[in-house]
């Protein structure tokens, strides 16, 4: 322990800052984002109009979020007094582990999931564990395993984030079930929306009817609201209470919360960009596909971006190379011991097109 300066905490020491994708090429020059899985149809219209019609900002937010919450709960069969606005559903997530462990606890998730669950294990001086993926899935069956009497919080992102895979709603029931009561089960469905019609992993339901059960949620991806940092939670009333108590008292902003609201009523909105999403990720997969026999491979996502493996002669880092030189920035995780993999988010059909061939035309250089 030094006496001459202020020493940060060893367990805040331990964490690696989250790094953002890049958005510049190594000349400096701009690069089309398709790093940070932003929606390439923008924002929907009604949300721009009230982001505009909202109080001028010398006024602070509704601190509760009141009228957004309202709309959630009208929208999802909720009630308003279970959820929490947060922002984006970073912050939510934090606070659930800062909530609910700490030192001497354990953090649970599985390998290749979402970067921040680490983060926020580590920020309140609790242990992450790290489980084993099942060909970059959540593996329920290595999960529980992993559970000891320390466990207290288990983290899932569905679909998940930097792989796209999904589990149905059969195995987050099991996940769910084999978790000791104590235990916070946190789903984080960030990229829930893009799920074909019909489909639904339970999560909302399991919230709703269990005090153990956390579900979060942002208006980061469909709603296209990333820059506005908006996200909601959901559970039992301890566990809205918990996340209220050590929030930010005016977290979501006046413009936020206006944009956010109106953003749920644009269901076109959401349509479209599910169905654009749908077909231009089909159409990005089978030209990966096809370049199978370059150890390329394309993991199954749900998500609204596709994560790329690059299995033979050719390296991500030189598909990441030349992707720059084509003009476009992508994801590349070493950090996460995803340095054979790229994450490409899924944007417009030319921008995909244009991925797509320089992949194939740094394939072929190869041979």
């Amino acid at each position: 322990m030094s006496d001459t300066r202020p020493e940060m905490k060893p367990y805040v020491a331990a964490i690696h800052a989250y790094v953002p994708g890049r958005s510049a090429g190594k000349d400096g020059k701009p690069l089309v984002k398709l790093s940070a899985n932003e929606n390439p149809l923008g924002t929907s219209p009604a949300a721009l109009a009230a982001r505009e019609a909202a109080p001028a900002p010398h006024r602070y937010p509704d601190p509760d979020s009141t009228s957004l919450r309202a709309t959630i709960g009208k929208v999802h069969g909720l009630d308003p007094a279970l959820v929490v606005c947060g922002t984006g559903s970073d912050e939510l997530l934090n606070l659930a582990a800062q909530g609910f462990a700490g030192p001497g606890d354990e953090v649970l998730f599985s390998r290749y999931s979402f970067a921040v669950y680490d983060i926020a294990a580590r920020r309140c001086g609790a242990t992450p564990v790290e489980v084993p993926d099942k060909d970059y899935a959540a593996d329920v069956d290595a999960l529980l395993a992993a559970v000891s009497e320390r466990t207290r919080v288990a983290f899932l992102a569905n679909p998940n984030n930097p792989t796209g895979t999904y589990l149905p709603a059969a195995e987050v029931a099991r996940l769910h079930a084999g978790l000791p009561a104590n235990v916070l089960f946190v789903l984080d469905q960030a990229y829930a929306e893009y799920l074909p019609d019909g489909e639904d992993d339970g999560g909302l339901a399991l919230a709703a009817a269990n005090e153990n059960v956390l579900v979060t949620r942002t208006f980061s991806k469909i709603h296209g609201l990333a820059g506005e940092r908006i996200g909601w939670a959901t559970g039992a009333p301890h566990l809205v209470d918990a996340l209220n108590r050590i929030r930010g008292p005016f977290n979501v902003t006046l413009a936020g919360q206006a944009a956010a609201e109106a953003a749920l009523g644009d269901a076109d909105f959401v349509r479209a960009s599910r169905d654009h999403n749908a077909k231009e990720r089909a159409r990005f997969v089978a030209a990966v596909e096809a370049l199978g026999n370059h150890g390329l491979r394309a993991v199954p996502s749900e998500a609204n971006f596709v994560m790329v493996l690059f299995e033979g002669a050719v390296s991500a880092e030189a598909a990441l190379a030349a992707i720059a030189d084509a003009g476009y920035a992508v994801r590349h995780l070493p950090g996460q011991g995803l340095g054979h993999a790229l994450r490409i988010t899924v944007g417009t059909a030319e921008q995909m097109d244009a991925i797509a061939a320089a992949l194939r035309a740094l394939c072929e250089s190869a041979q």
